[in-house]
């Protein structure tokens, strides 16, 4: 899980251009750096992505989860799934259900979510980091973790969405614990606002084990055990034994033609990027015509029909591979009527000259609001996503991957052209990213275009459906959904990264203006 540069892209570094777009400036800057140290799109991907899970504050957290999606120069698409599991290997059946507290948030008007230490699951993203530095990285492994190593040693601003989101969970979610209450707020109990310089104590020491001993010393190594003994002597079920199993899954991802586009994207038994290859081919069957009334009136309803048939089929794990085989079968065929019958996250894209794309998205839910003791590693909650634990708290068994709306996306054409693609936004994010691709690949927008146009995403809203939207779409009551109008753009409608690399155009990239998001280039010529 530990593996060293890739020669071939040493040989070549000194010629490598790289874009990267990631969630905050702090993250583009240390991808950046990365690929002025040698790095490719891959190790810059990595870097960008450490710097946000260290930085962006109650955004993420370091023990998160995630998924990196790779089209190498020189071979097909993969995707690298170090998504979340179901701890609790060897543990008795009493100890199951407990150490979780049920909050509501304001955020995005209502949000639900169990926090805690019982909310712990068994993390993966620098598992699939490690993996994807092994297969594709052009440098030392220590060279990706070193921008983010000086950045929290230095301390750090918080950002625009950090502030945005602690407004509604400081108290909540990130103030019950001791440590975490004490970073995320001033002495006298406001939290912290933007802007506001903060230091994450010990947190530059682990990363600095993380670089000298690599990703493993986080699962079977010191850091591992620290781990789990905090989860479990605050009554929760993460266990050594969930963190020395933890492997990462190669996964072939879901492939499918939009115009002169092949896009590749996340596959089962994540769920986000057969959902926003269902959004797109629907959309584009017959070909979409623009943001006009009739059309946002068919993507409401393509994205109603979609997004019901995922939370009626595709959340059953034994029925699940056989309902989205069905779903991207209607899809292809633009069959709508057969598919109607039947927060807390960060994404980066890289591309760079030498014709590689890397998407990574990466979760820790909401937040468990604790940290490791004498670490700096704020810990994730991923068991108390209750959007996305349909069979409830502590119902899976140890080992099981957990469901996720999480789809990074890569592109390629005939011509060279690459695109990496991704966004947080929990059920927004396979909407957000189906609608700047239909912008982007479809309706030829420049990518800033796309990614900035206004949104909509079909929800259940206080026990009706309704479309919420951004202003910007004549977006109108139908069929029953009522329209519930956001005053402004907003972070609720996902951060959409991307990055493309045109053998004309040269790099360039697009940062989602919903969030702090920011580009980025570095390398060589």
């Amino acid at each position: 899980m530990d593996g060293g540069a890739n020669d071939a892209g040493l040989a070549c570094s000194l010629m490598r251009r790289v874009q990267i777009a990631s969630a905050t400036g702090l993250a583009a800057k240390a991808g950046a750096a990365v690929a002025d140290a040698g790095g490719n799109a891959i190790d810059a991907a990595i870097g960008a992505s450490i710097a946000s899970m260290c930085t962006e504050i109650g955004i993420i957290a370091p023990a998160g989860s995630g998924f990196v999606t790779v089209w190498p120069r020189d071979g097909d698409p993969i995707v690298i799934d170090g998504y979340a599991e179901m701890p609790g290997r060897g543990l008795p059946e009493d100890r199951f259900g407990g150490g979780g507290r049920g909050v509501e948030m304001s955020y995005g008007g209502h949000t639900e979510t169990i926090v805690g230490w019982g909310s712990v699951a068994t993390p993966g993203a620098f598992a699939a980091f490690a993996e994807a530095h092994e297969r594709y990285g052009s440098i030392e492994w220590s060279a990706i973790l070193e921008p983010t190593i000086r950045t929290v040693e230095a301390g750090f601003p918080v950002t625009r969405a950090s502030a945005e989101y602690l407004d509604h969970s400081h108290r909540l979610i990130f103030g019950w614990d001791d440590t975490s209450r004490s970073i995320t707020h001033h002495a006298d109990g406001t939290p912290v606002a933007e802007g506001d310089v903060i230091h994450i104590p010990y947190l530059a020491d682990t990363l600095r084990q993380v670089s000298a001993e690599g990703a493993s010393v986080l699962y079977g190594g010191e850091i591992g055990r620290r781990t789990a003994d905090a989860v479990l002597a605050g009554g929760g079920v993460l266990t050594h034994a969930d963190l020395t199993s933890y492997v990462v899954e190669i996964r072939e991802p879901v492939r499918f033609e939009l115009d002169d586009w092949e896009v590749a994207t996340n596959p089962l038994p994540a769920v986000g990027g057969v959902v926003a290859s269902a959004l797109l081919l629907l959309a584009s069957t017959p070909p979409f015509e623009g943001w006009i009334p009739r059309e946002v009136d068919r993507m409401a309803r393509i994205q109603r029909a979609v997004l019901r048939y995922r939370g009626d089929q595709l959340d059953d794990y034994a029925a699940r591979s056989q309902a989205a085989e069905d779903l991207l079968t209607y899809a292809h065929a633009g069959d709508l009527s057969a598919v109607e019958r039947s927060p807390s996250t960060v994404h980066t894209s890289v591309t760079d000259t030498d014709g590689n794309a890397c998407a990574v998205t990466v979760s820790a839910g909401y937040g468990a609001g604790a940290l490791v003791p004498g670490t700096g590693w704020y810990l994730n909650n991923s068991l108390g996503e209750v959007e996305l634990t349909a069979e409830g708290f502590h119902a899976l068994d140890p080992g099981t991957r957990l469901v996720s709306n999480m789809a990074p996306t890569v592109a390629r054409r005939a011509d060279g052209s690459i695109l990496a693609i991704g966004s947080p936004g929990a059920s927004r994010i396979t909407t957000a990213i189906a609608q700047v691709l239909l912008n982007f690949l479809h309706l030829g927008m420049s990518l800033r275009e796309a990614v900035a146009h206004p949104r909509l995403h079909v929800e259940v809203f206080g026990g009706s459906p309704m479309i919420a939207h951004e202003p910007g779409l004549d977006v109108r009551s139908i069929d029953g959904m009522t329209a519930r109008r956001f005053p402004d753009l907003a972070m609720y409608f996902g951060g959409v990264q991307a990055a493309v690399f045109d053998p004309i155009a040269g790099l360039y990239g697009a940062a989602d203006p919903r969030r702090s998001g920011d580009t980025a280039r570095g390398g060589f010529d």
